[in-house]
């Protein structure tokens, strides 16, 4: 499976003390870069939220965003403090039978009293953060691996049918490169027996063989033809496999645009030098869109 290394992938997870929202972003890089955004209190787990993205994704910049809502409702006890409570009472009970007073004790006298009824905010453990964190981080790489899959399958369909194009070009190349010198001696022939002509002189067709012979040796192109379509097969099969392919491909487009100038240096026919050209437009397209890939 071919994957882009451009994506977003969104994952949120409710637990009863907290809302959590994680967003990933990711574009190219030539290696696996994270950077995590997150509240402070979570920085004891960037290292795992890290390893857990990197299981799913091996290339790209990856940017981590974290927002974790705490419900107040869940984060805090309340209890009465009985001892105070009971304390407080007897005292009003001693009171209003010592004075002979009418006054009862009634509940809002109770709550108002200091110490009465004590708020206790709790602590929460590293496992309670990380059991609300972690299903939200794997909706959004589940998110973010499905598009980039669907990104890098549109990708080497756009890479197979440049390589295609290359097949078509270089054939062309192939069927034109032995009439190159054909063309070229008799060019030559002409040349010299005109000049020799007006010499009165006789052609040595031994040095002119040699010659030709030399010449063919410098404009033959066979074997930079055979290693751009063992490239080509190459590239075939890379984007067939498994696993991250970007590298690979990368080093076989370079090896593919030296050999396309070799044969541009080495053909001086015009209408090679226009497919040179194609092939090398070619290349070039294929070129930034396996920047893409993983």
């Amino acid at each position: 499976m071919i994957y882009s290394m451009t994506g977003f992938g969104r994952g949120e997870y409710s637990s009863d003390a907290f809302d959590v929202t994680v967003e990933l972003k990711s574009v190219n890089n030539r290696y696996c870069d994270i950077t995590v955004k997150m509240p402070k209190k979570l920085n004891v787990f960037e290292d795992r939220i890290k390893n857990k993205i990197k299981s799913k994704l091996s290339r790209g910049r990856i940017d981590v965003f974290i927002n974790l809502d705490e419900k107040a409702h869940d984060n805090y006890d309340v209890k009465a403090n009985f001892d105070v409570l009971d304390k407080h009472v007897t005292v009003y009970k001693e009171i209003v039978e010592r004075y002979g007073l009418s006054d009862s004790v009634d509940l809002g006298m109770l709550i108002r009293l200091q110490d009465g009824i004590e708020v206790s905010y709790l602590e929460r453990g590293e496992d309670e953060y990380w059991l609300s964190i972690e299903p939200a981080i794997d909706a959004a790489l589940e998110k973010i691996v499905n598009m980039r899959r669907v990104e890098g399958e549109q990708l080497k369909s756009d890479v197979l049918s440049k390589v295609a194009n290359i097949r078509v070009v270089l054939g062309e190349i192939e069927k034109m490169a032995p009439m190159i010198l054909e063309s070229y001696q008799k060019r030559v022939k002409e040349r010299i027996e005109e000049l020799l002509q007006n010499m009165k002189a006789d052609v040595d067709e031994t040095r002119l063989a040699n010659e030709l012979a030399i010449y063919a040796d410098k404009t033959n192109i066979n074997e930079e033809i055979v290693r751009i379509y063992s490239h080509l097969e190459q590239i075939d099969g890379i984007l067939d496999g498994k696993g991250p392919v970007g590298r690979k491909l990368d080093f076989l487009i370079q090896e593919l645009n030296r050999e396309i100038n070799t044969i541009g240096s080495k053909s001086p026919d015009f209408e090679i030098s226009n497919y040179v050209i194609e092939l090398k437009s070619e290349i070039e397209q294929i070129r930034e869109q396996i920047q893409n890939l993983e």
